[in-house]
């Protein structure tokens, strides 16, 4: 399971976007093996246009959704910490959305350098790398 991080839906869902992370998204979903959570829902859902909102709602209700509980949060607190100790400041949804890779142990799909940084910075996480042409690759 990948947990796709906002920037890739966004970067899909731009007519002029990267063709290369289009097709890794659309590999994933089509190996059901694209994931969302809490804090890409409001960055994706949250700053949709009015006419792609329904759309848009109906095409992630069949996604698999990681919820945030209290020990995410938790965790999540912790993570920022640790970040922040070792120099490394990042977006708290960034954060959000690397304590539930963690939890759910998988690995986080982002074209954003936050979560490089995190990765370089020891924050735990395990991040998915698209193989020849957006092709699903498990490794």
């Amino acid at each position: 399971m990948v947990l796709v991080d906002s920037s890739v839906w966004i970067e899909s869902l731009r007519r002029d976007g990267n063709v290369y992370v289009k097709l890794a998204l659309e590999a994933l979903l089509e190996e059901y093996e694209a994931a969302w959570c809490g804090p890409v829902k409001l960055e994706v859902l949250g700053g949709a246009r009015a006419q792609d909102r329904k759309a848009l709602e109906e095409q992630f209700s069949c996604i698999p959704y990681f919820p945030m509980t209290d020990a995410a949060w938790d965790s999540a607190k912790n993570l920022a910490w640790r970040l922040r100790d070792n120099g490394c400041t990042v977006p708290w949804n960034d954060i959000l959305i690397a304590t539930l890779s963690r939890q759910a142990e998988c690995r986080v799909y982002s074209v954003d350098k936050h979560f490089n940084l995190m990765y370089e910075s020891g924050a735990g996480i395990v991040l998915y790398d698209p193989g020849y042409g957006g092709k699903y690759n498990p490794n």
